[in-house]
């Protein structure tokens, strides 16, 4: 067998796991499969987060849609045909003559 078919045939073995280095190898594969849990982990954080900020802008969206309709609504009301007609129904007209200003004195 050639150098390179018994290394291969090794690894797929996994003696590099049983032999009397294997203390190395298992220092560096534990921490490598730490850094993959904790690269896995913040990945799906991120992805949660992500999702997260588009529910809240798809609510900012229909909150700011609603503002928009409620200021409208409203400055329609305050308009002054509106005023009248409502003030009409109430039994209530514009003046005909303009109003009259009322100065009090205080005498000492």
């Amino acid at each position: 067998m050639s150098k390179v078919k018994k290394g291969v045939y090794d690894f797929l073995r996994g003696s590099f796991l049983t032999d009397e280095s294997a203390f190395k190898n298992w220092r560096i594969i534990i921490f490598v499969v730490v850094l993959l849990l904790i690269m896995i982990t913040s990945a799906h954080k991120a992805d949660k987060k992500v999702i997260q900020i588009s529910k809240l802008n798809k609510e900012k969206r229909e909150l700011r849609a609603e503002y928009v309709d409620t200021g409208t609504i409203l400055m329609r009301m305050k308009m002054e045909s509106n005023i009248r007609e409502k003030a009409k129904i109430r039994g209530l007209q514009p003046l005909q003559s303009p109003p009259k200003k009322i100065k009090v004195t205080i005498k000492d």
